[in-house]
């Protein structure tokens, strides 16, 4: 039987009944809903995570790469939520071809033409979502702007649908925050679809999502789908705004002590920030917990004990209120809980899981462009 004791450190851990519980709340939250999800595979990159949350169902990727990962593993309705780079577009129609629905994301009439070009071009049917602008958080237009009509009917029949994305949520700190994150969302992509619609441009996709908004949610009248992807692992972030308890969190690093400087009051650890990321997503939150949290290789937390410095191979640990670190000896195996899921994981290839201290698998991650 293998533990968390065999393996050389640092390593990814995912805790599998942690994972299934995730998983499971949200599940039945959407369908109490009566709104499908679409899965977002960016954070896990994991097709043993893919199957085990939802598997074939409907994915969103970050990365063409994902994209052709996902459809080896027999995924088929694949949205590519990235502003589509025209030169991708060969790797699109590669897709299309092997019958994979992938669906791309654009917010521009160029791009639009591009889409359209090509697709004459190589005889294909290239759906596209046009991506609204919710809160002025990235990427998008306005449900108001002139431009939407505009970049719907450059697009004609591969136009798709409308797309938004909440990104504001992750730094709304009450629930009243939350839940009006998640109205203001479904509220534009509505909006932006009966525009549309209105100019007639009728189509079947409005697709809204983030962790924290698909969590708020009371009301997805005129929504197809939900994007998630970060809620299967969650981390402090999430928990730093209430969608979840850092009893939740399914994903953790392994780190080993390897030294001690007495006088700084530090523990020094062999999980630096390529193991655990420069993540500092809570520093602007109530309550800053540092690169993460400290737990014993159990899983039980650490009180006070944050890691707070980290250089490439280093990880420093030392106490929120100044007292003197706990006496770990040179050896001793800790998890470190990150602040940002998706950050963390992109460090690591593959994935311990377990449940409890046993390693019951190893899952792969995808990696690239």
């Amino acid at each position: 039987m293998t533990t968390l004791d065999a393996p050389d450190t640092p390593f990814a851990v995912v805790d599998v009944e942690r994972l299934d519980r995730n998983a499971a709340r949200l599940r039945d939250r959407l369908r109490q809903l009566g709104v499908p999800l679409r899965l977002h595979v960016k954070t896990a990159k994991s097709v043993e995570v893919a199957d085990r949350v939802q598997a074939g169902g409907p994915i969103t990727v970050s990365t063409l790469a994902e994209a052709e990962h996902f459809a080896d593993a027999g995924y088929q309705d694949i949205l590519y939520a990235v502003g589509i780079d025209p030169h991708k577009l060969p790797r699109v129609a590669a897709l299309l071809r092997r019958g994979v629905t992938l669906t791309v994301l654009l917010d521009t009439v160029v791009q639009a033409e591009a889409v359209t070009s090509f697709a004459h071009k190589e005889t294909l049917h290239l759906p596209a979502l046009i991506e609204i602008d919710c809160d002025g958080h990235r990427g998008g237009v306005a449900p108001t702007d002139p431009a939407l009509v505009q970049i719907g009917r450059a697009l004609g029949d591969n136009l798709a649908g409308v797309l938004t994305h909440a990104g504001e949520s992750y730094f709304a700190c009450t629930p009243q925050a939350l839940r009006q994150a998640a109205q203001n969302e479904r509220d534009t992509a509505v909006a932006a679809a009966e525009t549309l619609r209105a100019n007639g441009l009728p189509f079947p996709i409005v697709s809204v999502g983030s962790t924290p908004t698909a969590h708020a949610a009371t009301d997805l009248t005129g929504v197809t789908e939900v994007r998630a992807g970060n809620y299967v692992f969650f981390d402090l972030v999430m928990a730093g705004i209430g969608v979840c308890d850092v009893q939740d969190l399914a994903l953790s690093v392994v780190v080993t002590v390897i030294g001690h400087q007495h006088d700084k009051n530090w523990i020094l650890t062999d999980g630096g920030w390529m193991a655990t990321s420069r993540d500092r997503g809570t520093q602007a939150q109530a309550v800053d917990q540092g690169y993460g949290l400290v737990a014993d290789v159990h899983g039980t937390l650490m009180p006070d004990l944050l890691m707070t410095g980290a250089s490439q191979e280093h990880g420093v640990l030392s106490t929120r209120d100044g007292k003197p670190v706990p006496d770990l000896p040179i050896g001793t195996r800790l998890r470190i809980l990150p602040n940002h899921a998706c950050a963390t994981a992109a460090q690591h290839d593959h994935y311990q899981v377990v449940s409890g201290t046993t390693v019951e698998a190893t899952w792969t991650r995808h990696r690239g462009w």
